[in-house]
């Protein structure tokens, strides 16, 4: 299996490592087949997400794709971040193998589970937007995604 410079440049120098104390919103998702398990937190000033960290637990591709996820959305605005596909981390990593592609899936929803704790907690979670924190019931290679509710 090749990885991309990226891919390698992300997971052995990982951006946004860590935790953010008092987070506006977490984010936690797994996947049953491979193990991984990525947290998100966010820190949202007027609906700008003006910091973002990740902790995960997984293979290589896992933590590559939270890196990179995490620098895609920071600085954006929430519906900005709501629109960030697995597809476009994984090209903006050059690339994943296909049997990694799950892992830049993880990354989307964690940042999803994140987002959609935030709109609840704004009160912004409604029935004309709630299909967009919709989860696939499997991801690309057709493994179960398990999601757990976050915990402050």
């Amino acid at each position: 299996m090749e990885y991309s410079d990226k891919v390698m440049d992300h997971f052995m120098h990982p951006r946004n490592v860590g935790e953010i104390e008092n987070a506006d919103a977490t984010g936690l998702v797994g996947n049953a087949k491979c193990g991984d398990i990525m947290k998100m937190f966010l820190k949202i000033e007027n609906d700008i997400i003006v910091d973002v960290k990740f902790k995960t637990f997984g293979c290589g591709s896992a933590i590559a794709t939270s890196s990179m996820a995490t620098e895609m959305i920071k600085g954006k605005s929430v519906d900005e971040a709501m629109a960030l596909t697995n597809k476009a981390v994984a090209q903006a990593l050059d690339g994943l193998p296909p049997i990694k592609m799950h892992c830049s899936l993880l990354a989307e929803q964690a940042i999803k589970s994140a987002l959609k704790e935030y709109f609840i907690k704004t009160g912004r979670l409604n029935d004309s937007n709630r299909h967009l924190f919709d989860d696939p019931e499997t991801s690309e290679q057709g493994s179960a995604v398990h999601h757990e509710p976050a915990h402050e």
